[in-house]
């Protein structure tokens, strides 16, 4: 399937789209990255406008739409999702692989909202479709750290329960899915183990050598309520294989 196959990738220049465009080519899919600007070898599309859309698409037979803004998510995720899919459609497009969060249905979070909306759009768009629900990459655990230790000491809800998973692994998941046909369905996805917030910030603190003090709270709010009940985890196999103490001792 995959000598004769086109596939474009959206947010092509993202975390993930970063790993998934060499995978795919490796794998042997003709790879059609997408970029709000040109690059060599790139297509240009714009979610935002649709400028580029209809040319994107010709004579492709999957999308894996990694594309995301969290700060302009109605016009990105949501809306440039409709634009995509309405000039996808008419252009043949036999599989659209969508790349979502585990939990959006459970953690109360505007981003989240746009990422439950957009999935609705792929599920009435008539294109046959996959939707992949992946936990937080550990690289986004980690800048939660960064983001929390600021001030000096870390401060922390010892009580989050994460599956943090490696993008690697989630592009893995993507290449199975899209040899596959479209399931239809919403799959869950994460890492191999569940932990603790708690656990998270001291193997951090330890990979790193740092003697930080932790500071640990009970953050109020919805959302932290759903994350501490394990919103953001999931029973679904198979699972990732790296952890994320794979990812610490390969990084420090």
């Amino acid at each position: 399937m995959s000598e004769n196959t086109t596939v474009l990738v959206t947010g092509a220049s993202g975390r993930l789209g970063t790993v998934m465009v060499p995978l795919l080519a490796a794998e042997g899919y003709r790879v059609r990255p997408m970029s709000r600007h040109a690059k060599p070898g790139w297509v240009a599309g714009d979610l935002r406008t649709g400028e580029g859309l209809a040319e994107a698409v010709e004579g492709v037979d999957v999308i894996v739409h990694l594309a995301s803004a969290a700060g302009k998510s109605q016009q990105t995720d949501v809306q440039g999702t409709e634009r995509l899919l309405a000039v996808a459609a008419p252009a043949g497009v036999k599989h659209v692989l969508y790349v979502s969060i585990n939990g959006i249905d459970r953690v109360p979070y505007s981003y989240y909202r746009a990422k439950l909306d957009t999935e609705k759009i792929v599920e009435r768009s008539g294109i046959p479709y996959t939707i992949l629900r992946a936990a937080q990459f550990h690289v986004f655990v980690e800048m939660l750290l960064s983001a929390s230790s600021r001030l000096g000491p870390v401060l922390i809800d010892p009580s989050w329960r994460l599956q943090p998973v490696a993008v690697e692994d989630v592009a893995d998941r993507i290449v199975e899915l899209i040899a596959a046909p479209p399931t239809g369905e919403i799959i869950e996805y994460g890492g191999p183990e569940v932990l603790t917030f708690d656990e998270i910030a001291r193997s951090w603190l330890a990979a790193r050598h740092a003697k930080r003090p932790i500071w640990r709270l009970r953050i109020p709010g919805g959302m932290a309520k759903a994350i501490r009940s394990g919103a953001q985890t999931t029973t679904a196999t198979p699972t990732g294989t790296r952890s994320w103490r794979d990812y610490l001792a390969t990084k420090y």
